[in-house]
């Protein structure tokens, strides 16, 4: 109960993270805004976590806050990019510059792979942590 009263103060002014691996641990787990449960931890710490590391070294948390770091930057990318082919294609369309729907497929193609390939490389980007 100290624990999630402690989540809870936190939780008051912040955005709280809680990890934990016993069952004393899951309802501060559950009560957290990102709960973190390591694999070699009891099931019930693992159920109620949002997330569950393999194996019980804290160096994974480090690992799992430079992952989320870079995805949310890969999906902001990709929005970016998505949003600017809609931005210049559409009112290009519309004045009749794009007439040809194989341009407009074509456009939407290179759109749509330069969305998987961002993404494909924050998988290479985890290859190698910096």
């Amino acid at each position: 109960t100290d624990k999630i009263a402690r989540v809870r103060a936190a939780q008051a002014t912040q955005i709280v993270a809680m990890a934990g691996d016993g069952i004393n641990d899951a309802p501060a787990l559950a009560q957290a805004n990102v709960g973190i449960a390591f694999g070699s931890g009891t099931e019930i710490a693992r159920r109620a976590a949002d997330i569950t590391l393999i194996g019980d070294d804290l160096g994974r948390l480090a690992d799992l806050f430079i992952l989320a770091r870079r995805t949310a930057d890969v999906i902001r990318q990709n929005l970016f990019w998505a949003c600017l082919y809609n931005v210049v294609c559409i009112p290009l369309a519309v004045l009749g510059v794009i007439r040809n729907p194989i341009f407009a497929a074509g456009a939407m193609l290179i759109s749509s792979l330069s969305v998987v390939l961002n993404t494909k490389r924050l998988r290479r980007q985890l290859a190698r942590p910096e």
